[in-house]
């Protein structure tokens, strides 16, 4: 496939197979040393706001979970409470990281039946889980490292969150950052894997390759990888799969696959309709995004064509900047959300682009290699 981006969208989601029709993202679960002050930096940092809680109070024995909302994001914030949970297990290995990426559908047992009957491996039988409000049917299937992707059907539920969880009434909601819904999610994989896992995506899941980049387009002086992106049929799910590449030092994908002991999700594409609003919010309440050099902006305008922004807060915040054939779109990347080198997001506003910012893949790979070579780890 062309390794620029692709000029019809509507006809890369029409190749999709439609055997397993997906809304959206239902919510993201973060497996977490501490989910009570995960809870507060997220809220603090990027401007969630308080939606559900799950634990002792509530009959849970075993974990505590911490559910927050920003439009259409909901993110679920999961720390285990005794010793022999393997929740701990996979903390211990992995880190503070996501564990399950969770798929809004209209019929969770249809689609378990779909999937696992074209070879996905089960994490869990679909079940019911019901309370006043209604229902919730879920069911789970293993993908690449850890990382599960559940099946959740809510047809038949009215409830706040979901069964077992209860209101979450806090004192402290800060303003949010602008934060609209989950725009695509990016999984690392090891060496020779990413086909591996496009072909899983395809197969198993029916879903259609948007665009590819190899280590010609995704390279610095240093560094290279590779990755595919794929699609379900409307385009509301979106998953770039990388994999190292061959260059003269440790790539960001080696880094990461060593610190998190393993294939999982690198970063979350958080979108909004106003990057500089976002961007400037988020600065202010301590978030740390990767530097881009002033000399970037120089000639940039050049590359894109005219756009509808000034140029100067881009220039302040160091926005990225990039085209296809559809539009423009604006992105920068936050550093690491945890002390481990692994997680991180991307604020990205879009103008009608469909691609990924090849154009600025340069730029960011450097940005990243000097965060590298201040952990001594490029």
């Amino acid at each position: 496939m062309s390794t620029t981006a692709h000029t019809e969208p509507k006809k890369i989601f029409s190749e999709a197979e439609d055997f397993l029709p997906i809304n959206g993202t239902d919510y993201v679960e973060l497996y977490v040393g501490n989910a009570k002050q995960a809870a507060h930096f997220y809220k603090t940092a990027f401007g969630f706001q308080s939606l559900a809680y799950s634990g002792l109070e509530t009959g849970d024995k075993e974990k505590t979970s911490y559910v927050l909302q920003q439009g259409k994001i909901r993110l679920v914030l999961t720390t285990p409470l005794n010793q022999d949970s393997p929740i701990n297990d996979h903390i211990r290995l992995h880190g503070d990281g996501v564990k399950n990426v969770a798929l809004w559908v209209d019929d969770a047992r249809k689609s378990f039946a779909e999937t696992t009957s074209r070879g996905a491996e089960v994490a869990f039988e679909p079940y019911v889980i019901n309370d006043k409000h209604g229902e919730v049917v879920l069911a789970g299937i293993k993908t690449y490292g850890e990382t599960v992707h559940i099946f959740v059907e809510r047809k038949n539920y009215n409830g706040t969150f979901m069964p077992g969880f209860r209101e979450w009434k806090s004192d402290y909601n800060p303003m949010d950052a602008g934060l609209k819904y989950i725009d695509h999610m990016v999984g690392n994989v090891g060496w020779n894997e990413m086909n591996t896992w496009v072909n899983f995506y395809k197969k198993v899941m029916g879903f259609a390759q948007l665009v590819s980049f190899d280590d010609k387009d995704i390279s610095t002086d240093y560094t290279a990888l590779m990755s595919k992106v794929m699609t379900n049929g409307n385009g509301r799910i979106k998953f770039p799969i990388n994999e190292p590449a061959e260059g003269k030092k440790k790539s960001q994908i080696e880094e990461y696959l060593d610190f998190y002991n393993g294939a999982g999700v690198q970063h979350i594409a958080v979108a909004t309709d106003d990057i500089v609003t976002t961007v400037r919010r988020l600065k202010a309440n301590g978030v740390e995004f990767l530097y881009v050099p002033d000399s970037y902006y120089d000639d940039v305008l050049d590359r894109v064509g005219e756009i509808e922004e000034d140029m100067g807060p881009l220039r302040e915040l160091g926005i990225l900047i990039d085209r296809d054939d559809e539009g423009y779109l604006l992105q920068l990347f936050t550093k690491p959300v945890s002390d481990r080198p692994t997680l991180f997001f991307e604020i990205i506003q879009r103008r009608g682009a469909q691609s990924f910012g090849k154009g600025n893949f340069k730029a960011l790979f450097e940005a990243i290699e000097r965060e590298q070579e201040n952990r001594g780890t490029l």
